[in-house]
């Protein structure tokens, strides 16, 4: 058997070793899986709800200890680990304060019957493979709605996570999950292939790199099951004039740098008119310039570690590479910090070209880069020149003209003098390379379910005219 190391991000140091699920044992995972699916489905929705909302006040009852998990794993500040379980409780609570109204039967127009209608059922066991950026959110945007629906489910998390990959099951475990509904398996990325093929998981959901997307989604699709995926972003913030300069900079920053700017869906490309380029060039060197870097229980820290520092050193030689090649300027930090733990400096980067590594891909860390462009018509070029379509923004005071432009960005989802929101009642994807289906929301219980056709007739009705 293979282990595992949970290194803190802050400190350098490895603190547990874990065991890995070895190969023999995944037979005994999905029969589990498939055996308590068929109690589960079955299970009263009631009850189903009831397990949902204990959950959600048990995520409340141990934000601090849950909090901690995910600072020593992935160096989450605590008060982001806090803002993100307070989250999680608010999606698992969601759905059991609207399960009825999610699961009702859908009432048909009767086209010849008695009574036709649709009817939500589920699909079975699910497997789903989450990252290590949100890891209690990620896995509640899956879980809360399958569960609801009557899915079990296989947790395969990120390596990176193996304390709050088990609270994730341990919790719903004592919310009064039955054994088997719910499986947290400490498994290698390279072990997935046979996971997804296998007859008795019925679909897969993922959130992380394009290549492991392209790798699940093809041996999903060969299999005949679904998948759902939710990819990278090099999401566009559009600003369209300097009416509330300061404020609207305030607020990039925040939300650029909130996770160390680790989100798929955070601000990835500032572009703003030439007209006021150079005042926002100068409120961010500033802004970036005074931000704090520090470990994940520091209360003074603006921004924590990256998760690793191998993510570390990966984005402060793209930024490099870049600088050399003369396909961007670094402004402002860039570089490592001299200390143990995966920090570095928040950068400012501008003079990007748009079609380098560092312009195309996105930058999963604490990297503001910033275009300048002459109007919106070129500003929505720029922002649709991307082949992500995760989330995009677009900033005014002119409230007409920013919403006008925003109905002409190619995202999954679109924001006007906000950006980067979520919430258990708003549905959550994208489309081109970041990804397809919706999570959250109705869209939730809609991605893995068998919409059932019913029709009812009498022998006396006419009815309509067979497929055939």
């Amino acid at each position: 058997m293979s282990t595992f190391a949970l290194i803190n991000p802050s400190t350098g140091d490895t603190e547990q070793t874990f065991t890995r699920l070895d190969d023999s044992e995944r037979d005994a995972v999905l029969t589990r899986a498939t055996e308590a699916f068929a109690r589960w489905r079955e299970t009263d929705i009631d009850e189903r709800a009831a397990v949902l909302r204990r959950a959600a006040d048990l995520y409340k009852q141990r934000a601090d200890k849950l909090s901690a998990h995910i600072g020593r794993e992935m160096g989450k500040l605590a008060r982001w680990g806090k803002g993100e379980i307070g989250i999680v409780a608010a999606i698992y609570r969601w759905y059991a304060d609207h399960a009825h109204e999610l699961l009702a039967d859908r009432e048909l127009t009767a086209q010849g019957a008695t009574r036709t209608w649709v009817r939500k059922d589920p699909v079975g066991p699910l497997l789903g493979i989450m990252p290590w950026n949100f890891p209690y959110y990620q896995v509640a945007r899956w879980a809360a709605p399958n569960l609801l629906l009557g899915n079990t489910l296989v947790l395969k998390h990120a390596s990176i996570c193996p304390l709050s990959s088990q609270a994730c099951e341990d919790i719903l475990v004592e919310a009064g999950l039955p054994e088997g509904v719910f499986q947290n398996i400490y498994a290698a990325g390279s072990q997935m292939d046979a996971f997804v093929a296998d007859p008795r998981i019925a679909g897969v959901s993922l959130t992380g790199s394009e290549a492991a997307g392209a790798a699940v989604a093809k041996t999903a699709g060969e299999n005949y099951k679904k998948s759902l995926l939710e990819l990278g972003g090099n999401d566009p913030f559009i600003i369209l004039d300097d009416g509330n300069l300061d404020w609207v900079l305030d607020q990039f920053v925040k939300i650029r740098m909130y996770n160390t700017g680790q989100a798929c869906n955070a601000p990835k490309r500032l572009i703003v008119l030439d007209s006021f380029y150079d005042r926002v060039v100068e409120g961010l060197t500033a802004r970036i310039s005074a931000l704090k870097v520090g470990a994940w229980d520091d209360p003074e820290a603006d921004v924590g570690p990256l998760s690793s520092v191998d993510a570390r050193d990966g984005i402060v030689k793209r930024l490099s590479d870049a600088a050399a090649a003369g396909e961007a300027t670094v402004r402002v930090g860039g570089g490592a910090v001299d200390r143990p733990g995966a920090f570095m400096e928040p950068a400012l980067v501008t003079d990007v070209d748009p079609r380098s590594d560092v312009g195309c891909n996105e930058v999963f860390g604490p990297v503001a880069i910033v275009y300048s462009v002459k109007d919106a018509e070129e500003a929505v070029a720029l922002a649709n020149s991307s082949d992500y379509g995760l989330s995009g923004s677009v900033w005014g005071t002119d409230i007409a003209e920013a919403t006008q432009v925003a109905s002409r960005l190619n995202d999954g989802m679109t924001f006007v003098n906000e950006a980067s929101v979520t919430g258990a009642g708003l549905p959550f994807g994208g489309v081109g390379r970041s990804g397809y289906g919706r999570e959250l929301a109705e869209w939730g219980v809609g991605e893995f379910c068998n919409d059932h056709l019913f029709r009812v007739s009498d022998q006396s009705g006419p009815g309509l005219s067979p497929a055939f």
